[in-house]
């Protein structure tokens, strides 16, 4: 599995190439802006774009997605498109992405999972996590969330939707410990005594 990280648009968004090595086809995730970086990149990886996806439907994540579509030809998954449920996957070649419905920071904020890699949106970010107090936030919903990912393997990588962290990147091991709203509000769920 190929992973390629970009920063684009505005927040420090970032968004992911998702390649498949053997047939190098891609999904983007969360093409937040400069739609020709995210083309040109994939193009010197050897990558053929075929499907953009978003996290949520903040514009922040989805700025480049007609661009980009527009660009490569690659399909925009959104939900009136395609049923994007739970126990469901999402392609990258023969790599699949297994979707997590994560709803908290929106009600529309998904996870996606592959071979030991978590693509999080908003929903968690290196040392935090996403906000609440915006339309669509719930608080208990996205404590509901992290739990979920929490119970994820240590060894996971996770990759964020935003730059604001102390990394670009962690593991859910590394987030189980030093995760503050982890800690402070009560969603780790590891040893108690940390």
């Amino acid at each position: 599995m190929i992973v390629k990280q970009l920063e684009v648009g505005l927040m420090d968004v970032f968004a992911y190439i998702i390649g498949c090595e053997k047939t190098k086809k891609a999904t983007v995730v969360d093409p937040g802006g400069n739609a020709k970086q995210i083309a040109d990149e994939a193009k010197r990886s050897g990558l053929r774009i075929k499907y953009i996806v978003n996290t949520h439907s903040h514009f922040d994540h989805t700025t480049g997605n007609s661009r980009l579509s527009r660009i490569t030809g690659a399909q925009i998954i959104k939900r009136e498109d395609r049923q994007i449920d739970q126990e469901k996957v999402i392609y990258a070649g023969e790599i699949e992405l297994k979707i997590f419905h994560t709803p908290g920071h929106s009600p529309d904020g998904i996870c996606l999972y592959a071979e030991g890699h978590l693509f999080t949106g908003d929903t968690l970010f290196v040392g935090t996590s996403g906000r609440t107090d915006l339309p669509g936030g719930d608080r208990p919903a996205l404590a509901r969330s992290i739990r979920e990912l929490m119970t994820l393997p240590d060894d996971t990588v996770v990759w964020p939707g935003h730059d604001y962290g102390p990394s670009k990147s962690s593991t859910i091991g590394w987030e189980k410990r030093n995760n503050k709203n982890a800690r402070e509000y009560g969603y780790y769920v590891g040893d108690n005594s940390l």
